[in-house]
């Protein structure tokens, strides 16, 4: 079997992002930098006047809330929300290490997908780096429930996720998607499918402080029998699709791809941080592998979009 690159990735170059958040409507600037290896992802806030918050992690551990997206607490009172759109294009492309820098409390939503995110990944290509790859491999399932909802973890030999959602919908209704994770499919598959929501609860949401900067241009909305948005949908099936999405955003906050299977059954951001939370409960459940151990190949680069630019340091990487 043909074996395909084992070393770590990160952006050839940066790449800025205007907008605003879906919930708080505030404008933000967000900007995706290159970093070292060994770094997985990590965020910072961009405070004015030249102050900068020290970068954190992007991790499962920083997760404060998770009610509609998923807001990470940076510490000193500084948090930001809906990271998931942002971490789920860069894991779904392959990038290993990368630094998020945002000027405002959350990311910007742009389209209501990951796609703005994925292309400018696509156009800015990645740089390989000297660093083994390493994986989170699944040894033991784990599974957290909430009533008949669930999510797991399961031990597979690849990187899969196989999600069904049943709303009591008619344009909804119940769908399944599984997907055998690869950057070509996710950018094709999977980077386009929106974040969506009911007219009916948007006076509710309001009132709470949520989706303030929803808007046709960046949701799905569902009245009734019927999608509102002119354009109609990406995908017959875009609301799991988006579903699947949000869940390669939120994995991603175990700080190391996943080599297993993911599982879910009207999921979402809560499930999605529970099971990382019981994964790492233990060291029975997972180990930690480079990707040249692994039994078959991974993200092969000639798997990856066409266009896609790999950029290699100029010393030798051996």
């Amino acid at each position: 079997m043909k074996k395909t690159s084992t070393r770590q990735r990160t952006l050839a170059g940066e790449v800025s992002f205007a907008g605003y958040g879906v919930h708080s409507a505030a404008p933000v600037t967000l900007t995706l930098s290159p970093a070292p290896a060994d770094s997985g992802f990590l965020i910072r806030r961009d405070l004015g006047e030249g102050r900068l918050t020290q970068p954190v992690p992007v991790h499962f551990s920083r997760v404060s809330r998770t009610t509609l997206c998923t807001t990470l607490d940076l510490g000193d009172s500084v948090s930001v929300a809906t990271i998931e759109h942002v971490t789920s294009a860069l894991s779904g492309m392959g990038v290993d290490n990368a630094l998020i820098t945002l000027d405002g409390p959350e990311c910007p939503i742009l389209d209501g997908s990951a796609y703005p995110f994925a292309s400018a990944i696509l156009e800015t290509g990645l740089e390989i780096q000297p660093a083994q790859r390493k994986f989170l491999k699944i040894i033991r399932a784990v599974t957290v429930r909430n009533n008949d909802a669930f999510a797991a973890l399961e031990p597979y030999n690849g990187r899969a996720l196989d999600l069904e959602i049943d709303f009591d919908s008619k344009v909804i209704g119940r769908q399944r998607m599984i997907f055998d994770w690869t950057p070509r499919r996710y950018l094709d598959d999977v980077s386009r499918a929106r974040t969506f929501g009911f007219a009916r609860d948007a006076k509710i949401l309001r009132q709470a402080g949520y989706a303030l900067g929803s808007s046709l241009d960046n949701s799905i909305t569902v009245d009734e029998d019927r999608v509102v948005n002119p354009g109609g949908l990406r995908f017959e099936d875009e609301f799991v699709r988006h579903k699947l999405l949000d869940a390669i955003g939120d994995l991603s906050l175990g700080g190391l791809p996943i080599y297993g299977r993911f599982r879910s059954y009207k999921g979402g951001h809560a499930l999605n941080a529970h099971v990382l939370t019981g994964l790492f409960s233990s060291e029975a459940n997972y180990e930690i592998v480079n990707a040249e151990d692994l039994p078959l190949e991974v993200e092969a680069f000639d798997d990856q979009p066409e266009g896609l630019g790999v950029r290699h340091y100029l010393r030798s990487v051996r």
